[in-house]
């Protein structure tokens, strides 16, 4: 039992012995001893080299514990190990049995070589922890590589891996841009950001990046940026989402969640859950709940939806338009419009701001207040951010509801509607035009009879929401019915439809899907 018990401490001592390998004096110009003064130490100076493992120290002069595996080096101190990490600083202090080193005063790591573009971290206090490979500071720092200057009151850095974490009043300053954070990770091999904490990136004079969760590549300027991150341009363009991809470099945004791309100048907004943007000429699109928001004209707002919104800016340099810039927006089916003066549901919409027009194709149907019009294709046009009139062609047709069941209609080749303030007050049907038309008392609005005509133009003028005077060209016939002889089928014209079911009644009901 004894043997056993002597050989378990020999060998718990040949262990220790290893982990703690002694520190050697390589050289030194003299050599002596203070008893009185510094017990314990031989006191070094001249040209003074110590070795421990792997590591040198060099110093002027140097207190060396032989008994505590430690020393104390002064004036011109340089510490390697191997040959890519060096320190340089006025005192040191070094455990042999901690491997910890204490550099105090103009301290300076290098690491990596010369000709590689090594980073320097400059600082007055450093402690480098060999056990660990971590060299940590508290009194601020200012770090530096081929790319970056990094500045902190705390912070550590590995050179095993080249990864620093810098704390408090955190500023990262690159020749493109200044990072500002209160925690940051740095990759001095990759020059990738860690981005761990609420963190802004400010290209002078043209960019914005808040964010407080993601990474950034300080060098090709991409990024990944989550937890609700915004990007916002000097020209009032700005990126929202849970997830953006970001390269500043060739300007290119993509989202993922809630997806906000704002655009003060145009004063629009396009959401959805899906969406990317190109910098240059504004081009970008939305899918996924895709929604843009017209707010150019505060009275008459526009909510658009479709499957998928496109958006971008067109640019002209020719003597018509003398270099103008305008944003084109295109809605790719089941296209969804409300705006308080007209309402517009499609398969697909273009809009133009060259001339303000809203282009409907493939089943487009029209509302403002009790009317509704329908045709091949509809053309809407915008004045002074209201709708100043509709025109609808080929196939067109309207319909005016007085009551549940009395329905004023108009076809032809074409129709065009008028408004001001938002309501018509203008119809003009041309070509085949067709009407049957409820015709009122001006004195107690009982209706009349029915009123069938056909005509090469007809002019229908509206009030209240009732047509109250027709115009017709001198080639028009027309059959008058008294309300109790109309005969069957006579009260809808062959391609009557009310589509009122379908119809957009608030911003809300533009996601609404329909059959």
């Amino acid at each position: 039992m004894r043997n056993t018990l002597l050989i378990l401490i020999l060998l718990a001592a040949a262990l220790t012995g290893r982990a703690q390998t002694m520190v050697y004096l390589e050289r030194s110009e003299t050599l002596s001893f203070d008893q009185e003064r510094i017990a314990d130490a031989q006191i070094l100076k001249g040209n003074v080299r110590f070795r421990h493992d792997d590591a040198l120290m060099y110093c002027d002069s140097a207190y060396f514990y032989e008994t505590t595996n430690s020393l104390d080096a002064f004036g011109h101190v340089r510490f390697e190990q191997g040959d890519t990490l060096h320190g340089f600083c006025d005192k040191l202090y070094y455990n042999g049995n901690t491997k910890l080193a204490r550099m105090r005063r103009h301290v300076r790591l290098v690491h990596g070589r010369e000709q590689e573009n090594p980073t320097v971290l400059t600082t007055d206090s450093l402690n480098y922890d060999r056990a660990r490979g971590v060299a940590y500071y508290y009194t601020g720092s200012v770090v530096k590589d081929s790319l970056n200057t990094l500045t902190s009151v705390r912070g550590q850095y590995v050179p095993n891996t080249k990864q620093a974490l810098f704390s408090q009043e955190v500023h990262l300053t690159n020749p493109n841009f200044v990072l500002t954070s209160d925690t940051l990770i740095y990759h001095a091999d990759t020059k990738v950001t860690d981005i761990v904490s609420p963190t802004t990136i400010v290209y002078e004079e043209e960019t914005t990046i808040t964010t407080s969760r993601g990474w950034y590549n300080t060098d090709t300027e991409q990024s990944m940026l989550l937890d609700r991150s915004l990007v916002k341009h000097k020209d009032g363009k700005s990126m929202t989402g849970d997830t953006i991809y970001y390269d500043k470099y060739i300007g290119f945004g993509k989202v993922l969640g809630h997806m906000e791309m704002r655009d003060t100048a145009q004063r629009a907004t396009l959401y959805g859950e899906y969406g990317q943007m190109y910098e240059k000429d504004s081009r970008g699109y939305a899918t996924d709940s895709a929604l843009m928001v017209d707010w150019s004209d505060s009275a008459h707002i526009a909510y658009i939806h479709a499957d998928t919104l496109f958006t971008e800016e067109l640019h002209f340099a020719d003597s018509a338009l003398a270099d103008s810039t305008y944003r084109r927006v295109r809605a790719h089916h089941s296209a969804r419009i409300y705006r308080d003066d007209m309402q517009m549901v499609c398969d697909s919409m273009v809009y133009l701001g060259s001339d303000s027009t809203i282009h409907l194709y493939t089943k487009p149907i029209c509302w403002s207040e009790n009317q509704q019009i329908a045709a091949d294709s509809i053309i809407v046009y915008i004045a002074n951010g209201a709708v100043d009139h509709a025109v609808g062609a080929p196939n067109a047709i309207c319909v005016m509801q007085d009551t549940l069941d009395i329905f004023n209609q108009m076809s032809g080749k074409e129709i065009t509607a008028y408004l001001t303030d938002g309501e018509v007050h203008t119809i003009d049907v041309s070509g085949n035009a067709l009407t049957i038309y409820y015709p009122k008392d001006e004195y107690d609005g009982s209706y009349s009879g029915l009123n069938t005509t056909e005509s090469s133009y007809i002019r229908a003028y509206v009030k209240n929401r009732n047509i109250y005077r027709l115009r017709f060209t001198k080639e028009t016939t027309g059959i008058m019915f008294p309300l109790d002889q109309i005969p069957g089928g006579a009260d809808r014209l062959a391609d009557f439809f009310w589509a009122d079911d379908i119809r957009p009644i608030s911003p809300e009901d533009v996601f609404r899907k329909t059959n």
